[in-house]
């Protein structure tokens, strides 16, 4: 059961998730880690630009600054 932002954080490592960026970025990928800061841990990472455009990026640590939302897989 989900009763704090961290408890869904915690639910979703090992899964696929979709994490919205400032300036219209989106990157999906699994989810690895995190911390208190909201920094994140992503494998298998795809940056999406505003225009569409796709780059695999890998193994990757965001920020946790730049983050908008963590949309977890089902």
């Amino acid at each position: 059961m989900v009763s704090r932002p961290f408890d869904l954080l915690n639910d979703a490592i090992g899964k696929e998730a979709l994490i919205i960026l400032k300036a219209g970025r989106s990157v999906q990928g699994v989810l690895l880690a995190f911390d208190v800061h909201m920094n994140l841990v992503v494998d298998d990472a795809i940056l999406t630009d505003q225009d569409g455009t796709e780059k695999k990026l890998g193994r990757i640590l965001i920020r946790g600054d730049t983050v908008v939302l963590v949309a977890p897989s089902q």
